[in-house]
């Protein structure tokens, strides 16, 4: 494997499959299955996971509720979608933990570097719950920075779409993908790849982004293996 220890992202809204809401149990299903692939390889592994698709904070607000009271709510959000993703893994045979920043003990640990350390060398996987625990950070801050506390090599994106594009693929169909690009010219041309927070942390500590579409069976097997998939940010 090319990597010995991974930060995975996922958004929320990928968990919703072809429904408007909530969480589909067969994509739940499928992630489990493609992250069983590199687990059963040796891969360490942390994940990140949205809260999209049951609240956004950021939405809350722009209908007239308060920013902060928003943004715990989806905290609270993403912590229901790592406790399906944990049920998941479970079933597929996978050892998980689940760590919180936001104490909830009757459900989950509170997130504590070391033991999170511990955890994944003993090869169980670690979902990160309740984003970075303050408002106004999202969940790909909170994915860089448990990333870099937690000494992973590479933190992967798992999109809907297959990489990073010169313009929205979904909007221009004449958009190129870049198969690798860097940080500063991320920054430069504009390319939406990660908030600035979480984009400027990355960049500053070295930690390459790897975007690629989840939903694409093997996709996830192959980057651990070193092939070239999706698009590769490097410093």
């Amino acid at each position: 494997m090319s990597y010995k220890r991974i930060l995975l992202k996922l958004s929320g809204e990928a968990l919703m499959g072809e429904r408007q809401y909530g969480i589909d149990p067969k994509t739940l299903a499928d992630y489990a299955s493609e992250i069983k692939q590199i687990h059963d390889q040796g891969v360490e592994i942390a994940i990140v996971i949205g809260g999209g698709n049951i609240f956004r904070g950021v939405a809350g607000a722009s209908n007239g509720m308060d920013r902060v009271q928003g943004d715990y709510m989806g905290m609270l959000a993403t912590v229901i979608n790592g406790m399906a993703l944990q049920g998941a893994l479970e079933d597929a045979g996978m050892p998980t933990r689940l760590q919180t920043a936001l104490k909830i003990e009757a459900i989950a640990e509170p997130y504590i570097k070391r033991r999170a350390t511990r955890h994944l060398e003993k090869g169980r996987i670690v979902i990160f719950g309740a984003g970075t625990g303050n408002p106004y950070f999202t969940t790909d801050t909170a994915a860089v920075l448990r990333g870099i506390e937690v000494n992973c090599d590479v933190i992967l994106k798992g999109t809907r779409v297959d990489g990073v594009y010169t313009a929205d693929p979904e909007k221009d169909p004449s958009a190129v993908k870049y198969d690798t690009i860097t940080f500063d010219d991320v920054l430069a041309k504009g390319l939406n790849v990660m908030d600035t927070t979480a984009f400027t942390l990355s960049q500053e500590n070295k930690l390459p982004i790897i975007v690629f579409d989840m939903n694409k069976k093997g996709n996830l097997l192959k980057i651990c293996n070193g092939e070239t998939v999706g698009t590769t940010v490097t410093i």
